[in-house]
């Protein structure tokens, strides 16, 4: 096991002696000189001969200056005016298509290049219109003749749009596609845009749903075999499918993924002008707006000093928003998308220091202060974790403001509830690491949805997106509903097949792929198997619970559960996109937030 070795003496990092000063509010300067002097005069006075791991973390790769210094046009009174212009357009082209199946597709390709927010309206007339005039099995009735005759491509796309969208719809719709065995017919390998629907739409499955199940290994085999044997002429639809079987409609994030849509919607034959000239507006202004949110949010950063006072933390203010962008996406919710970073930027930081950085008596004293919430008791820290509480405090107090100015509910109390849970859950795995112990997987599981840092990024959204707080909602949310169980064992497991490898080699505690091969006497790739069989299963749930009704929760909060999910998956699909930077991801990243399209 090679760890690195640091001293307790922290020092300023030159890297960020350049970044731009930019105005803040009277708030916000208050709280930052507070931190500051109170903290900053003890910060090099620390010199205990104390031997610490590192995680080996890079720093950021961005270049501050450079997003500091961008300038877009694209705020400019003419361009929205542009945009409101190509959206009546494009609502009368909706009016006027009479054919289903075209309403459909037209819906499809909208939400693809990150329109749907403009649309609402139409897509639910459509698709309740569809709904019941086709007369989709619903609510235990068989499904008629009619419907049983349309085509694999019409059935399949109607099943996933309105599965989406909330309606209805039983599996049972695909009985007619097959064979007296109950299996898929083998003439429907000749369909291929067909099967690209019923891959798509095995990704709306809930618990139980075998034909889904049977649907999405039929469709994967064969569209695989298409590519390797390079069956297939149209290349949109080849780049389609690639992207598709790494990652579904259903679990990609709509406005990180829109660049991928556009570039493929500018090369088909029957592209649109219309549509493609506002896909491509609609991102160009959406892309300034993050601009300026993410300016704002490095300023607040610089103004923490948690990069340049604690090098041995991940400095990853620019991912962390890059993961608010893929969790609140309503353009309306900017106040909320830039907290939503900030949590995740002051966790993966907290993270740090539990993991890698902190001795167990420091963490057992950190996590002691944190429940007490007791500015006196702080004295008692090293200076870092001054700082780290300090900057915590700040900024659940400024939070607590804004939500108090809006609605009138004093929110502090739940905002520290989530924080100390998070950080009890921290303890429970720091406390294993210098103990020895290690956990069986359902004991690693029971805690690690909490570690995970989703539900203290959750909360932020939750409060930011629910415009009408009750106590009845927030003890639903605080009795840790399950969309957000759910969401968190996601984005555990998803971090964990990233960075297995990484922590396993840094000597951290055993995370749930050691712990399954420790249970199971089984091999690694064996225990990655299981994990993305419990993605798996987690993601039926959460297909369950996005339509359910027993719960008080807004829509845009519902999304922000699934946007997080979703956000894990990609973030960690290529690797470790938020720690280690990956290079894939660094380069999405460029695209959705800082370059426009011509």
């Amino acid at each position: 096991m090679s760890i690195s070795i640091l001293q307790m003496a922290i020092p300023s990092s030159p890297a960020y002696n350049h970044l731009h000063k930019l105005h803040s509010s009277k708030s916000s300067k208050l709280s930052s000189s507070c931190l500051r002097l109170r903290c900053s005069s003890q910060l090099n006075a620390d010199q205990l001969p104390i031997q610490r791991r590192s995680g080996n973390y890079s720093p950021s790769r961005w270049d501050v200056d450079y997003i500091q210094s961008l300038q877009s046009d694209y705020k400019e009174e003419r361009h929205a005016r542009r945009t409101s212009e190509l959206i009546m357009q494009v609502k009368k082209m909706l009016e006027k298509e009479t054919d289903p199946t075209r309403q459909l597709e037209l819906i499809d390709e909208l939400q693809r290049l990150g329109l749907s927010e403009h649309f609402h309206n139409e897509f639910k007339e459509i698709l309740n219109s569809g709904y019941l005039e086709n007369k989709y099995y619903k609510n235990g009735e068989i499904i008629t003749q009619e419907a049983g005759k349309k085509n694999l491509y019409s059935t399949a796309l109607a099943f996933r749009l309105l599965r989406q969208h909330g309606f209805q719809v039983a599996q049972e719709v695909f009985e007619c596609f097959k064979n007296e065995e109950g299996e898929f017919k083998a003439s429907l390998r000749d369909d291929t845009r067909g099967l690209l629907q019923l891959y798509e739409a095995s990704f709306m499955l809930t618990e139980g749903e075998n034909t889904l199940d049977i649907a999405r290994e039929f469709a994967t085999k064969i569209l695989q075999e298409k590519l390797v044997n390079d069956e297939i002429d149209d290349n949109n639809l080849i780049t389609w499918i690639r992207h598709s079987l790494e990652i579904p409609i259903h679990w990609s994030v709509e406005r990180v993924n829109t660049s991928v849509w556009i570039d493929a919607y500018k090369r088909r034959d029957d592209m649109n002008p219309i549509v493609l000239e506002l896909a491509i507006l609609d991102s160009n202004i959406v892309q300034q707006l993050y601009q300026e949110e993410l300016k704002q949010d490095l300023q607040w950063w610089k103004n923490t000093s948690l990069a340049e006072k604690l090098p041995f933390a991940r400095d990853r203010l620019v991912e962390c928003y890059f993961w608010s962008v893929g969790v609140v996406q309503p353009r309306q919710h900017g106040i909320t998308r830039m907290a939503v970073a900030k949590s995740i930027a002051l966790l993966t930081v907290i993270d740090d220091v539990y993991d890698v950085y902190g001795t167990l008596e420091e963490l057992e004293q950190f996590t002691d202060v944190i429940r007490r919430w007791d500015m006196s008791s702080m004295e008692q820290l090293p200076s870092y974790m001054q700082l780290c509480f300090l900057a915590l405090n700040n900024f659940i107090n400024d939070t607590a403001y804004d939500v108090l100015k809006e609605q009138g509910i004093n929110i502090i109390p739940y905002l520290r509830k989530s924080w100390t849970d998070m950080v009890e859950g921290f303890l429970v795995e720091a406390e294993w690491y210098h103990r020895g112990y290690k956990p069986s997987l359902e004991e690693y599981l029971n805690n690690g949805w909490m570690s995970s840092g989703n539900g203290v990024a959750l909360t932020h959204a939750f409060f930011g997106v629910t415009t009408s707080l009750t106590k009845e909602i927030i003890h639903t949310f605080y009795g840790y509903h399950e969309i957000v169980r759910l969401s968190s064992m996601i984005l555990r497991l998803a971090d964990d097949l990233a960075t297995f490898a990484d922590e396993a080699h840094r000597g951290e505690v055993a995370k749930s792929i050691q712990c399954y091969m420790d249970d199971n006497n089984a091999s690694e790739e064996e225990a990655r198997e299981h994990m993305k069989w419990l993605i798996e299963e987690t993601l039926k749930k959460m297909n369950k619970e996005r339509v359910a009704t027993d719960h008080p929760f807004s829509q845009d909060f519902i999304e922000c559960a699934l946007g997080m999910g979703k956000m894990a998956q990609y973030m960690y699909h290529y690797g470790d996109g938020h720690g280690r930077q990956q290079s894939i991801i660094h380069q999405q990243m460029g695209v959705c937030l800082f370059h426009p399209f011509a």
